[in-house]
């Protein structure tokens, strides 16, 4: 009698983002985000589309490159105890589905809010800064397991 194998993996931190599903939900929160700071009476476009990537890179920075550690008990004996989470998203393989679509949409969303602040100059400065140093240069293949100023090191 052949029996079948269930798959089987580590660490749950490594596969739930990879969800088609997860991917819609993250980009319908930023937009019903958006909203709620569009909706405050005393902001204008530009600084309403400013703060959305604002608040956005910073907390995909605390959520992806900052938090470590898993919510699971897991089976790898503590190995992702002092990853990040993107250190520890697809057992640490570089340029998957997952990496590229969570790269790109902070890009997009750069693009767009440069579009809506039609190009404005503090603005851009603002929003190029957010993107670079909360968003992309901690995603390079080469700060895998890097902490800058010994931060977040345990």
């Amino acid at each position: 009698m052949k029996t079948e194998r269930g798959l089987s993996i580590n660490n749950p931190n490594e596969s739930w983002l990879e969800s088609k599903g997860t991917w819609f939900t993250y980009v319908l929160l930023i937009t019903i985000g958006h909203l709620v700071i569009l909706s405050v009476p005393f902001f204008d476009t530009p600084t309403a589309w400013t703060l959305t990537n604002t608040f956005h890179n910073l907390s995909m920075f605390i959520f992806l490159h900052y938090l470590k550690g898993t919510p699971f008990q897991t089976a790898d004996q503590g190995k992702a105890r002092r990853l990040t989470h993107w250190e520890q998203l697809n057992n640490g393989e570089q340029f998957t589905e997952t990496r590229k679509f969570f790269t790109l949409v902070p890009i997009f969303l750069f693009m767009v809010t440069s579009f809506y602040t039609k190009y404005d100059g503090i603005h851009f400065v603002f929003n190029s800064l957010s993107l670079l140093l909360l968003s992309l240069v901690p995603k390079f293949p080469q700060m895998y397991k890097v902490r800058l100023f010994g931060l977040n090191k345990y």
